[in-house]
C-alpha cells in the first residue's frame, strides 16, 4: 500500500456572535474516520501537530480549532461570559465537519478544557456522532477549593468579569519532556492568564461534569496521565464507573498532563486509534 498524504489546511471560520474561530486540519487522502479536537485552557490547535499528523497518516482526518479568545481565533484572551458559548462554537465546528465528510465516523477529542467542554456538550446537546476521547479532563474541582472560595470567586466574577488573574498552570507540571515545556513556555500563542469570569464559568462546567456521566449518551473513552498534577486522574476514573453506556479509561504510568506531548506518546496515539476503529467498525456493522 502507497504512504497515506497528508494535506494541511487552515482557514478562518464564522460562528455565532460575530465571532471568527481559526481552523486547521491534518486530511488522510484514505479517510475512514474523522477526529474534532477541542484543545486545553490559554493553549491552541498548533500544539496539536503531531497528533493530526499521525492520526492522518493511518486513515483519520483531523479537524482543530482555536477556542475563542485563544490562540489565533477573535476576543478577549481567555475570556468568555457563558460556557455555552464554547459549546456553541464547537457545534457550529462540528456541523461543518459533518457537512465534510457526509457518512464517516466522527469522534470527539477534548484535552483539559477541551475535555470539559466536550462532556458539557454532549450533556446539553446530546450530538450525534460516534464517540468521543478526553485526556485530562477536569472532573474534579481543585483540591482545597473550599465553598468559602467557591463563593468569594463567584462574587469576584460578577464584580469584575473582566479582570486578568494568573491560570496557576505549571508548565513543568505539563510534561516530561523538557523541550515540550520549554516550547510551551516560548509560544507567544499560549497565553498564561485568564478571566474572572472564564475561572468562574470553568469551576461551573466542573461541577456540572462531576455528577454528569450518567448523562452521556454516546461511548466515551478517558485517558489520564498518573502523575498529572494539573487534573486529578482518580476523577477520570470514577467517571468512567458512573457511565452507562459503553467506554473505557486508561491511566499512564509516568505521563504527566499532556499525554499526547509524553516522550511515549505515540502508545496513546495508538490506543486512541484503536479505540477509535473498534467504535468506526461496530457503526458500520450496526
Amino acid at each position: 500500500m502507497e504512504p497515506t498524504r497528508v494535506r494541511r489546511t487552515e482557514s478562518h471560520f464564522e460562528a455565532a456572535g460575530n465571532r471568527v474561530l481559526f481552523r486547521r486540519a491534518w486530511l488522510s487522502d484514505r479517510t475512514e474516520r474523522v477526529l474534532l479536537v477541542a484543545h486545553g485552557l490559554g493553549e491552541h490547535s498548533g500544539r496539536y501537530d503531531n497528533f493530526g499528523a499521525w492520526m492522518a497518516e493511518r486513515g483519520s482526518s483531523v479537524h482543530a480549532f482555536d477556542h475563542q479568545g485563544h490562540g489565533r481565533s477573535s476576543g478577549k484572551r481567555c475570556h468568555i461570559r457563558r460556557f455555552r458559548h464554547l459549546l456553541d462554537d464547537l457545534e457550529a465546528v462540528l456541523s461543518s465537519v459533518q457537512q465534510d465528510h457526509p457518512g464517516i465516523p466522527i469522534f470527539l477529542v477534548g484535552h483539559s478544557m477541551g475535555a470539559l467542554i466536550v462532556v458539557d456538550f454532549l450533556r446539553d446537546r446530546q450530538p450525534s456522532i460516534s464517540g468521543a476521547v478526553l485526556s485530562g479532563a477536569p472532573l474534579a474541582l481543585p483540591a482545597g477549593l473550599s465553598a468559602a472560595r467557591r463563593v468569594v470567586a463567584g462574587l469576584l466574577r460578577h464584580l469584575a468579569p473582566g479582570i486578568s488573574v494568573e491560570t496557576g498552570i505549571d508548565p513543568e507540571a505539563l510534561c516530561t519532556d523538557s523541550s515540550v515545556v520549554k516550547a510551551y513556555t516560548d509560544d507567544p500563542l499560549v497565553v498564561r492568564r485568564m478571566t474572572l469570569a472564564l475561572r468562574g464559568e470553568l469551576f461551573g462546567a466542573i461541577k456540572r461534569a462531576s455528577s454528569g456521566a450518567p448523562e452521556i449518551r454516546v461511548p466515551t473513552l478517558l485517558l489520564h496521565g498518573e502523575d498529572d498534577r494539573v487534573c486529578a486522574p482518580d476523577a477520570s476514573t470514577r467517571f468512567r464507573q458512573r457511565m452507562t453506556v459503553d467506554g473505557a479509561a486508561k491511566l499512564y504510568s509516568g505521563m504527566r498532563h499532556e499525554i499526547f506531548n509524553e516522550p511515549h506518546q505515540h502508545t496513546v496515539f495508538e490506543d486512541v486509534l484503536a479505540w477509535v476503529t473498534h467504535r468506526a467498525n461496530l457503526d458500520a456493522v450496526a
